[in-house]
């Protein structure tokens, strides 16, 4: 935990914030859709919240797409269930909303892969070359990007970038590989990656594939490559999950996190989804840092309009940046402004 979310952290443990019980007979679901109408709030959840998270929440989707959506709204208070630093661009797109998150410690092991200040010394090794960064990256690690890129638009952003100019590519190796090969492009990656998607069984799944051949297999970009090679469909979590909607096939075993099988369910409630196994005992693949958020923290954090997403002017100013950027090259590319 970085040393501002342990000073919040303490902040919170002093406001007893941290030991609020919550009845256990109190109809969550009534009380969170009280607490929006009376606060002018919105809810945003991810999809890898749990489904009863996404089932209250206003708006599912990819993160930057959410905090597209909330920017666009009259809401004076954005409840971002998800991670960190989905929360802090909910908060960078918003300047003037408040922002709140259920668990403060609902962090992301890609994004704490690549710790701002270490970051900065090794970019200071390639002076020559642009810094193209995943938006699943920290607030702080925007400021010292050029250019912003989700899983949808990736392609396209690096190939907005002349061919002579070298890049970085941060804070995912995966996702970074796996653009070398669409593009050809050399980069120069930063090692790092998603706990979730690196976790993939390649035995497991292909005894998985044998069990159900005629299941169609889709994966997101952040799986490591030997899971990708194996993939019909590559896309993003909502790439993914529009394939299955439009694709004929009535089985899909789907690498990724576990929680966008709730939406594929609901979108296709006819057709078969099965996570994709772990390197483990599990049998799908969870995040722990998503599955910190409940209902019941959800309450409280409405409740009592805490944990709130502060960051420094100047964060917000220089790090947006990076992210006009990429929704320019989006709108060139004909991919609007999609996350």
């Amino acid at each position: 935990m970085t040393a501002s979310l342990a000073t919040a952290e303490k902040k919170l443990d002093r406001l007893g914030y941290l030991d609020i019980d919550v009845d256990p007979e109190m109809d969550l679901v009534a009380e969170i859709n009280r607490l929006k109408k009376e606060k002018n709030a919105i809810i945003l959840a991810h999809y890898y919240q749990e489904s009863e998270i996404q089932d209250v929440a206003d708006y599912i989707g990819d993160s930057l797409g959410l905090s597209q959506k909330a920017a666009a709204t009259g809401a004076d208070l954005i409840v971002f269930a998800g991670v960190h630093f989905m929360a802090e661009t909910a908060k960078m797109l918003s300047p003037g909303k408040k922002v709140l998150l259920p668990d403060l410690k609902a962090g992301c092991s890609l994004a704490d892969s690549c710790p701002p200040h270490i970051f900065k010394k090794f970019r200071e090794k390639y002076p020559d070359h642009v810094v193209v960064s995943y938006i699943n990256c920290t607030a702080e690690l925007k400021t010292l990007t050029d250019i912003c890129c989700t899983s949808t638009n990736a392609v396209a952003v690096i190939e907005s970038i002349p061919k002579d100019q070298p890049i970085i590519f941060a804070p995912d190796k995966n996702l970074g590989a796996y653009l070398i090969k669409k593009t050809g492009r050399d980069m120069v990656l930063w090692n790092g990656a998603c706990m979730v998607h690196e976790i993939f069984s390649h035995e497991r799944i292909v005894k998985l594939r044998n069990r159900h051949p005629d299941a169609k297999f889709i994966a997101h970009p952040e799986c490591e490559a030997h899971i990708l090679e194996m993939a019909d469909f590559i896309g993003s979590t909502t790439g993914l999950l529009k394939y299955t909607i439009n694709d004929p096939a009535q089985e899909f075993i789907v690498a990724t996190e576990a929680g966008i099988l709730h939406q594929m369910q609901k979108a296709s409630p006819n057709k078969t989804f099965i996570p994709a196994p772990p390197n483990n005992n599990c049998a799908c693949n969870d995040c722990p840092h998503m599955k910190r958020n409940t209902m019941e923290k959800l309450y409280l954090c409405m409740e009592y309009e805490m944990p709130e997403i502060t960051l420094p002017d100047w964060v917000i100013e220089q790090g947006v940046k990076s992210i006009d950027r990429m929704l320019e090259i989006s709108e060139k590319a004909g991919l609007g402004l999609k996350g």
